[in-house]
């Protein structure tokens, strides 16, 4: 069936034999077979294993349950039937098993990243029962350890040489046709396993994992599977190994799993509680560390948190993000905000140009809050448990000497699989072996205890940990992206207007669940492989299917022009509210002077020159700006002979991995669009706004068409483009070459900014050729400065004097299709006076980003009224909510966004009765009650510091 079925389901269909050597398909369909087995009587007394394999991914269901994944990438063959046969014991029975046609790793053709074979065949190899010899197994496994001591251990240590004596004691020793000589041999390889270490042996800490990936070379739907295939097989392996422990993160998968597999999840719960299964990471999913909002970064916490503490009774203390692409320098704050002192991450360990200089550190963020950190030295979260990566473990640590403990994260990931008994096995044997490090099975928070006691001597990294890799994730997949920032602010919107119709006594019902469910759709899509757009076509296709729910605001009616319609109270007429500002104003105030100060006329040249009383600008007929001036103080932003808005466009053909990454050699192509198909012509004359539209040919078949407009009084110039994109490994930015001298640039990221420097003179700084910025960047000298602001835009550059933002790429794999589509954005450039906290850049990327909403309303019977203001505009009100658990409060969340200590206050026309501080969980800190002074709410901010506010109103 094309269909994934249910076990009710798919039981009543009508089955037809099969046999091995038969093959199913194509790619993505799903099989069902039916096993009818009898286990011969004189298999009596022995262990008796179901073998299946094939290049599908496959579960065993019996007694209607999920017993067993079956995946041979992932070394999961075989199913244990009983492990000595006694009566009563059926000796005949009926397995299912669910056959998934793609593999671990999907189902690409030639590649494992290439796009997916739609007509791919999958081939049954093996179905058989066998009689599981486990004294040659057990022997197997001493002689590999052996061997791999003796191998690598070198010559130069005694250890290797007895190893390989006693391997070859036990090959002397053994006779393969007579067993009762294995007990000899196993003893030989025991002697060598039960000498001791030293006191002063690192200890790693084996944990078992299993990193699946919500969505990437197959659809979210295929996960749901692989989680059940993974965890299923985790449960199996903790019944005979009650030592056994796995962190898993991710609420996301364990819902998926409690909504679709009940009993699985039973079973989960009850490992849970013995403390063996382990949930970790405190987020919805393990998100990009870079692309989402901060408030998105925040309900990451608040929804995973929330549901682990729900669900078993407690918060994760450690955040848990191996795999993704980057690290934002504001996440140490937000972890400690949500009740996280700890992370755990990996990826830093792909940097392509330098390598990180600790696996255990203390990482500081842009207001100060640390977090212990630990990278697993081993560079990897898929371990198997071999000699060769324990030996890696320790020679790796780059702290040697400041601690003595490290992380081993063991089992198949990214595709899920997870631990094997060989795993378990291997590890057995290497638990206080001389020669060895000491493993041990361990939890995170063992490990994190260890790493604490040891900490006196850590080091501190401050800032971002900037990947040095994968940095065309910022600009991959442009309508996801699109749709990540459209969706934050509806949800913005809806929260606000939605909070202030309740608390000003309307009727309006605030719509919590709905809300619930559409910031959880967001937080999905947020996945370290969708939000970066490194995923197959089928998961784009899901990914903006959610977008566009959420943009249609799935809430009853309840859009953001129904809460504000509320808010208003029904009148007629029109109105505006700034969703920033939170002020309602009508808007007939500004229309008479905006009309006086805009000019707009076309010069003989065929040029076009704007102002309106703030910016003058001169556009050539290419629509590339050749002057851009502040009116007032006459100072000029272009160079004399450059153009900015000038479109580039470079070969992008990377090393090998497509969709993510960007290769400081497209540096080299650089080829100025110049093709004008349609050129400069006025749009819109004048009065609230002037516009002018041009069209330029892209490459060798795509299009782009302009609109540049000048709204009156604005100081920032827009510019509206639809492009028609049909490139192949191509790269589009644009330029804004800017009359300003500067060493350093300025980013926004979440809930603040950080300089990244605009010079090479190191290898660290040439690293971040392409870096990632949310709603603006700026490069300015003392007095003076321009900004980019975007409202979809993340990839973006600074070097030299030369802004960019990076606009659209066409990597082929893993989807042959990324971006060849219809794209619509807008960007706007911004000189300003003073720095751009002076200038007021934040606010104004605010403005370009959340766009009023205009309603019909009376002014006579709607005065002007507002909710909230502030008394600093170095702080900025992002977020207004109903909190989640106290339907009578509000929690108002605020950030100091300019890098400042100062005292703000907080004026409310809401009926508030009680007003404390809370952390990001919405949990009252201790000392944080307010005081209602005349004056409003005092609040003490440190540089970049997040205060959430939490408000009790009068019923």
């Amino acid at each position: 069936t094309p269909q994934r079925i249910p076990y009710d389901e798919a039981v009543r269909q009508e089955f037809r034999p099969a046999k091995v050597g038969d093959s199913f398909g194509p790619t993505w369909e799903t099989c069902w077979f039916k096993v009818e087995l009898s286990i011969p009587p004189a298999w009596a007394g022995r262990e008796v294993h179901f073998v299946w394999e094939s290049d599908g991914e496959g579960m065993v269901w019996r007694d209607a349950q999920p017993v067993q994944g079956l995946t041979k990438e992932g070394e999961k063959t075989s199913y244990i039937l009983t492990r000595s046969m006694k009566e009563p014991e059926p000796r005949s029975l009926t397995l299912y098993v669910e056959l998934a046609c793609n593999g671990l790793f999907g189902a690409g053709k030639g590649s494992m990243i290439a796009p997916p074979d739609p007509d791919r065949r999958f081939t049954l190899s093996k179905a058989e029962l066998v009689v599981f010899n486990r004294d040659v197994y057990e022997l197997l496994m001493d002689l590999e350890i052996l061997l791999d001591m003796a191998q690598l251990l070198g010559e130069e240590n005694q250890r290797s040489f007895q190893a390989l004596y006693t391997a070859n004691q036990m090959v002397n020793t053994c006779d393969v046709t007579d067993p009762s000589t294995f007990p000899a041999a196993r003893d030989l390889a025991a002697a060598i396993f039960s000498q001791r270490n030293g006191e002063s042996q690192h200890t790693i800490h084996a944990v078992g994992h299993c990193h699946i990936d919500s969505a990437w070379l197959w659809p979210y739907e295929e996960t749901i599977r692989k989680c059940a295939r993974s965890w299923v097989t985790v449960v199996r392996l903790m019944e005979c190994n009650p030592e056994l422990t796995f962190a898993c993160s991710q609420a996301q998968q364990f819902e998926w799993v409690r909504s679709c597999y009940p009993g699985l999840y039973a079973q989960i719960q009850d490992f849970v509680a013995k403390g063996q299964f382990l949930p970790v990471g405190g987020t919805w999913v393990e998100m990009d560390g870079n692309l989402p909002s901060g408030e998105s970064m925040v309900r990451q916490f608040l929804q995973g948190q929330r549901f682990f503490q729900e669900q078993f009774g407690r918060i994760c203390s450690e955040f848990w993000l191996p795999d993704t692409f980057g690290y934002s320098a504001q996440l140490p704050q937000l972890m400690r905000g949500c009740g996280i002192g700890r992370f755990l991450t990996q990826k830093l360990s792909w940097n392509l140009v330098n390598t990180f200089p600790h696996h255990t550190f203390f990482w500081e963020g842009i207001d100060g809050s640390r977090v212990l950190t630990h990278f697993p030295p081993g560079d990897s979260y898929g371990m198997h448990g071999r000699v060769e990566e324990v030996l890696k473990t320790v020679k790796n640590n780059k702290d040697k000497g400041r601690v003595n403990h490290s992380a081993f994260l063991f089992g198949f990931g990214d595709g899920g699989g997870g631990p094997t008994q060989k795993m378990l096995d291997r590890m057995k044997r290497m638990t206080d072996t001389d020669g060895l490090p000491r493993v041990q099975i361990s939890t995170p928070d063992r490990l994190f205890s260890a790493l604490e006691k040891e900490s006196s001597q850590l080091c501190t990294w401050v800032g971002e940990l900037f990947l040095e890799l994968h940095n065309g994730t910022y600009t991959t997949q442009a309508q996801i992206k699109k749709g990540n920032r459209e969706c934050e602010r509806i949800l913005h919107d809806v929260e606000v207007l939605s909070t202030l119709a309740v608390a000003r006594g309307s009727t309006f019902q605030y719509p919590a669940s709905q809300l619930q469910r559409l910031w959880r759709l967001l937080l999905l899509n947020q996945f370290h492989d969708v939000l970066p757009g490194s995923c197959i076509q089928l998961v784009v296709e899901d990914a903006l299917q959610y977008c566009a729910g959420e943009q249609g605001v799935w809430l009853g009616g309840h859009s953001p022009s129904g809460a504000l319609w509320d808010l208003l109270g029904g009148a007629a007429g029109v109105s505006v509210l700034d969703c920033q500002a939170l002020w309602v104003e009508p808007v007939q105030a500004c229309v008479w002077v905006c009309e006086i100060c805009f000019c707009l006329f076309p010069k003989e040249d065929g040029s076009i020159a704007m102002e309106n009383g703030v910016i003058a600008v001169c556009l050539d007929t290419m629509g590339r700006l050749t002057s851009l001036r502040l009116v007032d103080s006459e100072r000029e932003s272009v160079p004399d002979g450059c153009c900015a808005n000038q479109f580039a466009l470079f070969d992008d053909v990377p090393l090998y991995w497509d969709a993510w990454d960007v290769m400081d050699y497209h540096l080299e192509t650089r080829k100025p669009v110049t093709t004008l198909l349609k050129p400069l012509e006025i749009t819109l004359a004048g009065g609230l706004r002037g516009s002018a539209s041009f069209s330029l040919q892209i490459g060798e078949s795509s299009t782009l068409t302009q609109e540049i407009i000048l709204d009156a009084t604005c100081p920032y110039l827009r510019f509206l483009t639809q492009v028609e994109w049909k490139e192949a490994h191509k790269f589009l930015k644009v330029e804004f070459p800017v009359q300003v001298q500067s060493t350093h640039a300025t980013y926004e990221i979440q809930f603040g900014h950080l300089q990244r420097p605009t010079h090479w003179n190191t290898s660290w700084d040439w690293a971040r050729f392409e870096v990632w910025a949310h709603k603006w960047l700026d490069l300015s000298e003392h007095g003076f400065g321009v900004a980019l602001l975007n409202d979809c835009k993340y990839g973006a550059s600074a070097h030299g004097n030369v802004l960019s933002l990076s606009l659209l790429r066409a990597p082929k794999s893993p989807d042959a299709m990324a971006d060849i589509t219809h794209h619509q954005f807008t960007y706007a450039v911004m000189p300003h006076l003073g720095s751009f906290q002076e200038g007021g850049v934040i606010q104004h990327a605010y403005n370009l980003n959340f766009p009023l909403h205009t309603v019909p309303a009376s002014p006579a019977q709607c005065p002007a009224w507002s909710a909230f203001s502030i008394s600093s505009p170095a702080v900025v009100l992002e977020t207004v909510k109903q909190a989640e658990d106290r339907p009578e409060a509000v929690v108002v969340r605020l950030y100091e966004a300019h890098g400042s200590t100062l005292v703000a206050w907080l004026q409310t026309s809401l009926p508030v009765q009680e007003a404390m501080l809370c952390d990001l969980l919405e949990r009252p800190v201790a000392q944080g009650r307010l005081l209602l002074e005349q004056r409003g709410l005092r609040l003490s901010f440190t540089p970049f510091r997040v205060l959430s506010v939490l408000l009790v109103l009068r019923q």
